[in-house]
């Protein structure tokens, strides 16, 4: 065996046509790209969502919506979730550091308290925002709703 003997396996290529390789070979001149125009041309990439100079899908569409810069989020936190607490672990004083501590929000959070469920004890909760319902349910066991 020589270096002059050696093939490619049979089966293992592919033969293809070679383009831009004289004009004997059939596909020389343009090599199949056509006359003139970007696709004829080196380094040519379409845009993503070109449609051949059509107005594309993405501007065609009427922009729809509207968000806020200034939206707030709040993680809600309903009343029956602080009555749990307080019967399983006994806190009565709800802050912002408690609400991380038990992995209730993060610190990055804003925490609205809801009136949902029923509560029992007098507890004081701080937080960045009550419903009203939430308040007056405090504020009727003798407890204190208090904005931070």
């Amino acid at each position: 065996m020589e270096l002059s003997n050696l093939k490619p396996a049979k089966g293992s290529t592919k033969k293809r046509k070679r383009i831009g390789r004289g004009e004997g070979s059939g596909h020389g001149g343009t090599s199949t790209r056509g006359h003139k125009g970007a696709q004829s041309r080196s380094g040519h990439k379409k845009k993503k969502g070109f449609e051949g100079g059509q107005m594309p899908l993405y501007r065609r569409l009427p922009k729809i919506g509207f968000k806020s810069l200034n939206k707030v989020e709040y993680k809600g936190i309903n009343l029956d979730v602080l009555q749990k607490l307080t019967e399983e672990k006994g806190i009565s004083n709800f802050t912002f550091d408690t609400f991380i501590e038990n992995g209730m929000v993060s610190k990055n959070n804003s925490i609205k308290i809801l009136g949902r469920g029923e509560l029992k004890v007098k507890i004081d909760v701080q937080a960045h925002a009550f419903s009203k319902t939430a308040i007056i349910a405090i504020e009727a066991q003798g407890g204190t709703a208090t904005k931070i």
